[in-house]
């Protein structure tokens, strides 16, 4: 118990200097290793804002805005933000930061607790599992962009070999169809043929699996190297990288939003967005799903907001950069509805449908709205190449 105590002063007493993770102290014979920290106070939220602003905000947001009624969504949420979002995490931020220790070490504060160190660090490598897939995903996409950069997008015609007799590039302009006197509902676009033909293979149901899909067995491969390659060197170098990984996809969701509100019915599409079907919100699953995204997004109960505040120094204000985080992350999620719902809104015009039954709400609905948006820019092959380059970028960042 002494030893305990001895150890545990050192530890505070080291947060408080300014020594680095090479110098040691010695307190009553046990040489202890000072906890590497952020070379900037402004690493830190970066981190954060990296690490935890990504594919939850740009992908999975909107997807649940879409399953669950668009602006019916937006109330709940943005309740959960303040209800739990900015306590929870300024609460795991503090308790890593006090203690200068991970998700496992920092629950020696209350000993009995230990088991849940252990736990939320199973939880966050079934989540990187998950991401990964993602990642996957999105090198796909980019290899298939590559291949295209002399011609055209593969999602962008229905010429190729995965497309079937009911796909129509454009409803509404094709002469050959009078979207007035047939069930548009039944035509399919070639982005959504893509994804689910020539990415996934879909099949009928989960009782029938299907062979082995080679080409995303080497993309998943890939990104788990890339993400090893990414941390091997700890966070002194990687809490520089966040400076560009973090920021730069703003600038490209600007560019897909700008060109998104463009489009011929993308004002229906915002408005399904901001406008609440009121009676969603006696829904108890959408309650259910804005306070997981909250959860979700923010890396809340994780583990992984400990880990980070456990590299701030001891006197660090991350009061404040809780409430610029919880600003940064819901600021994202909004925008990158707006990008989502202006292409879903198109979507719904060219084909003469409702914005409600354009797509399969899931998480496939990304990669369906997103590659549509960069499909309709001039030079589109280089601008998809940008784009999931970004997506990749936020999934190393979540990773």
């Amino acid at each position: 118990m002494k030893d305990q105590t001895e150890n545990g002063s050192a530890l505070l007493e080291g947060n408080n200097s300014e020594v680095d993770l090479e110098e040691e102290v010695t307190e009553g014979g046990v040489v202890i290793k000072k906890r590497e920290t952020w070379t900037r106070k402004m690493d830190f939220l970066m981190a954060c804002i990296g690490g935890n602003v990504g594919l939850g905000n740009v992908w999975r947001f909107p997807y649940l805005c879409y399953k669950n009624g668009g602006g019916a969504f937006l109330l709940p949420y943005f309740l959960a933000v303040f209800i739990a979002g900015v306590p929870m995490f300024f609460l795991e931020v503090s308790l890593g930061q006090f203690m200068a220790n991970g998700a496992i070490g920092a629950w020696n504060i209350c000993p009995l607790m230990r088991g849940l160190g252990f736990a939320v660090t199973i939880i966050r490598f079934l989540q990187n599992v998950y991401y990964n897939v993602i990642m996957a995903w999105g090198f796909y996409y980019l290899f298939a962009s590559f291949a295209s950069i002399t011609t055209y997008l593969p999602w962008t015609t229905c010429d190729n070999e995965w497309n079937t007799k009911t796909c129509v590039r454009n409803i509404s302009e094709d002469e050959a169809f009078d979207a007035w006197s047939m069930n548009a509902s039944l035509w399919t676009d070639p982005t959504t043929e893509f994804w689910e033909k020539k990415v996934l293979h879909l099949s009928p149901g989960i009782e029938v699996p299907g062979n082995v899909r080679w080409d995303l067995a080497l993309c998943l491969l890939l990104s788990w190297i890339v993400v090893y390659l990414c941390i091997w060197k700890g966070i002194k170098s990687s809490g520089k990288v966040m400076y560009f990984t973090a920021t730069s996809p703003y600038v490209f969701m600007f560019i897909l939003l700008i060109r998104g509100v463009t489009l011929p019915g993308a004002v229906n599409g915002i408005y399904y967005y901001l406008v609440p079907t009121w009676e969603k919100l006696a829904d108890p699953q959408v309650w259910v799903d804005a306070g997981t995204q909250v959860f979700f997004s923010s890396s809340i109960s994780v583990g992984t907001l400990i880990s980070l505040g456990s590299y701030n120094k001891f006197k660090h204000n991350c009061w404040k950069d809780c409430l610029v985080y919880t600003g940064v992350n819901c600021g994202t999620s909004f925008l990158a509805g707006f990008v989502i719902f202006s292409i879903l809104g198109f979507m719904a015009y060219e084909r003469g449908i409702s914005v409600a039954d354009v797509a399969e709400s899931g998480p496939g609905l990304a990669f369906i709205a997103y590659p549509k948006a960069v499909g309709q820019l001039v030079m589109a092959p280089v601008w998809s190449i940008i784009f999931f380059i970004m997506i990749i970028l936020l999934g190393l960042d979540s990773q």
